[in-house]
């Protein structure tokens, strides 16, 4: 094993592919799918083990993240659609 950083994509120490706040959801999810797998895998050193983790909790962070403003845009929708109840058209079924 090299001694890049394991929690960082293989980058150097210090330097992260892109940050947290840039990935999209499916960018955070298939890298925290890689950390776990890797986790999983064992073979690596405590230090290594634990910038994966800490990598891990970043990502997992930014995919609540990203979950919670779909859920909350969802909220939203419902509301204003249910507000708008009292004048809806007779034709539509829902």
């Amino acid at each position: 094993m090299n001694s890049e950083n394991p929690a960082e994509g293989g980058a150097a120490a210090g330097t992260e592919p892109q940050a947290d706040t840039e990935l999209s959801y499916e960018q955070a999810r298939d890298e925290l799918t890689d950390v776990v797998r890797r986790l999983e895998a064992g073979g690596l050193t405590l230090q290594e083990s634990l910038a994966l983790w800490e990598r891990g909790e970043r990502l997992a962070k930014t995919c609540e993240e990203w979950l919670e403003g779909a859920r909350a845009k969802l909220a939203a929708t419902m509301a204003a659609e249910d507000s708008g109840q009292g004048e809806e058209d007779p034709a539509t079924p829902f």
